[in-house]
């Protein structure tokens, strides 16, 4: 599986669109991305590039969810509901609709996305995210 995040770069957050296989699935927001190398703890977009997506059990959501593989200089970067830069931390949030700086049905958008993750991965399906 491919999923594929679009994105246009502000100066607050980063907004964008999610494919999966080619389909748009929802939208996304994260931190702003920040000039190649430069991180602040849990204010950075994910760098740019694609990483491998697996499901394994967040402490602080307590529960399965999928964690991004692989992301130079940072950890712990999951998929995740939320609606503004306060909930992301580093991560990527979705949602099923957006303003200029906030996703909107975001528990509804990853109650979406994730069963067709955790069944690809179920399937032996590697499943890969780019961002682009």
């Amino acid at each position: 599986m491919k999923l594929q995040v679009i994105r246009n770069c502000g100066a607050t957050c980063t907004m964008g669109k999610l494919f999966v296989n080619g389909v748009f699935e929802c939208y996304t927001l994260e931190d702003v991305v920040r000039p190649n190398g430069e991180k602040v703890a849990g204010d950075t977009a994910i760098p740019y590039g694609e990483y491998d997506v697996v499901i394994t059990f967040s402490n602080r959501f307590q529960r399965d969810m999928p964690l991004l593989i692989g992301v130079p200089n940072f950890s712990g970067i999951r998929i995740h509901p939320g609606n503004t830069t306060e909930d992301t931390h580093g991560c990527l949030l979705v949602g099923q609709s957006r303003d200029s700086t906030a996703v909107h049905n975001s528990r509804l958008a990853y109650d979406s996305l994730y069963p067709k993750i955790r069944d690809a991965i179920t399937r032996g399906e590697t499943v890969m995210i780019e961002y682009v």
